[in-house]
């Protein structure tokens, strides 16, 4: 039960936090029809959950339920990511669709393993 509680509030917390970062991003960085706002707060939490994933495989507790399945599965979104592709798709924006897409994957990835690498580093 405390598991629970704890995914609870780091996916609360996540939440809020993608929100404030993707709205704000997207008022101040505005390029087009390229969703910012969603594309940093995701490549910004494949980094967060690399680095968090590194530093659990080594010190297991209960923490990795608020931070990593809580506050990194309410802080990123896949849905969110798939909606804006779609709308993109519908507007006949198809090199920003392809942009978007391979960016996310690419740079995602990227971020996962720079994390990953970033705690070994700093232990």
């Amino acid at each position: 039960m405390k598991n629970i509680l704890f995914i609870f509030l780091g996916g609360g917390f996540g939440s809020i936090l993608r929100y404030l970062m993707s709205n704000y991003t997207q008022k101040l960085w505005n390029v087009n029809s390229f969703p910012m706002g969603t594309f940093l707060v995701n490549i910004m939490g494949c980094l967060i959950i690399g680095f968090l994933t590194s530093y659990f495989m080594k010190n297991d507790n209960y923490l990795k339920y608020l931070l990593i399945t809580g506050f990194c599965g309410g802080f990123t979104t896949f849905s969110t990511f798939s909606v804006e592709n779609y709308s993109l798709w519908q507007n006949q924006q198809y090199t920003t669709l392809l942009l978007y897409v391979v960016l996310s994957i690419v740079l995602g990835f990227a971020a996962v393993i720079i994390g990953m690498k970033s705690q070994v580093l700093l232990q």
